[in-house]
């Protein structure tokens, strides 16, 4: 199973579980306390997961690598490919 076939799957469950809360489709007399608290939980957990992506982001920024050997071996390609375009006749 992909992981979107797993987010997917996820996503229909809590929507098929909020769906029965809060419209009442199985008669579980359900308080009107948490019916207040259902009708606006696909909002928060929407807010949620952008503070999560949020994070995640700016972790992902903060702990990031530097790669000191693929950055000058990259920096040698370019001076090897503008060498070589020299000889050709291309001027800089």
């Amino acid at each position: 199973m992909t992981k979107l076939m797993e987010w997917l799957l996820g996503l229909s469950l809590i929507g098929v579980l909020w769906s029965i809360v809060t419209f009442d489709l199985l008669d579980l007399r359900i308080s009107d306390q948490y019916l207040q608290v259902a009708w606006p939980l696909p909002i928060y957990l929407l807010v949620a997961f952008g503070c999560y992506s949020l994070a995640v982001v700016g972790y992902r920024v903060a702990t990031f690598n530097d790669c000191e050997t693929a950055a000058k071996e990259l920096q040698e390609q370019i001076q090897e490919a503008k060498r070589d375009l020299q000889k050709k006749g291309l001027h800089f």
